[in-house]
């Protein structure tokens, strides 16, 4: 039986000047080395949701426990979350080796252990040679990639990405995936959401849907597909949450 890494229990989200939850009664476990993707229409609640796990937000109510070292929230266990966000999260003028050492010394890594750890990851997504250039040179699917190492400094043991992949070259891409296989191989439990559904189907074995604020379908693909009667996951996206363009 897999470990539980994550509980969300009855979580609730109102924001002012809403009429309606952005989350509303959310209810799902996670476990550990899981991947799981997290996918729905424009504002389903998604971005809310894994703000939430992340502790960028708290809920209005419900609660949010890992079970890392005891019960903690993710308040208490900042430093072992690792947040890939769509929006680029550096500092373009600064070369891609100063990004690596400032948000290496925000996690207060020791200056040998960050550096083997700069040159490993640059490595494995083929920057070492750019390492020393500014990243406002970089194209965007390097600008990506380094997107991606720099939450991976710490060794993250929950790695949440929000749409990993957008806007890259097919190398980027492989490069991205194949390092997050990786990291998922040795231990890292990734929560994932993407546009890309054909890549969601291969990447995540878990998969929970939401819209309106409340989860409408959570398991593995296999057995969604199977009691929905559809082929793959857009059309059980499509089945489940409709055809309505959603602003």
């Amino acid at each position: 039986m897999q470990e539980t890494l994550l509980h969300v229990s009855k979580v609730y989200k109102s924001y002012n000047r809403s009429t309606t939850p952005s989350l509303d009664g959310v209810d799902f476990t996670i476990s550990r080395g899981e991947i799981v993707g997290i996918f729905g229409p424009n504002g389903a609640g998604k971005t809310t949701l894994i703000s939430i796990l992340c502790s960028i937000l708290d809920p209005t109510l419900g609660s949010v426990v890992y079970s890392l070292d005891g019960e903690k929230t993710p308040r208490e266990i900042r430093d072992k979350l690792g947040f890939v966000p769509q929006d680029f999260s550096f500092f373009p003028e600064l070369t891609a080796k100063q990004n690596l050492e400032y948000f290496g010394s925000l996690y207060n890594i020791k200056s040998a252990v960050l550096d083997q750890k700069m040159d490993d990851l640059l490595q494995k997504v083929g920057l070492s040679h750019v390492k020393n250039s500014k990243v406002s040179t970089f194209s965007g699917g390097m600008k990506r990639r380094l997107n991606l190492i720099i939450s991976l400094l710490h060794n993250p043991v929950i790695l949440f990405l929000d749409e990993p992949t957008v806007g890259v070259d097919v190398q980027s891409k492989i490069a991205i995936m194949s390092l997050l296989q990786e990291l998922n191989q040795q231990g890292t439990t990734i929560i994932y959401t993407s546009h890309h559904l054909k890549e969601a189907e291969e990447f995540c074995n878990q998969i929970i849907l939401i819209d309106h604020g409340k989860i409408i379908a959570c398991n593995t693909l296999t057995n969604l597909l199977a009691t929905h009667e559809v082929s793959n996951l857009e059309d059980l996206i499509l089945k489940l949450t409709g055809t309505v363009l959603r602003d």
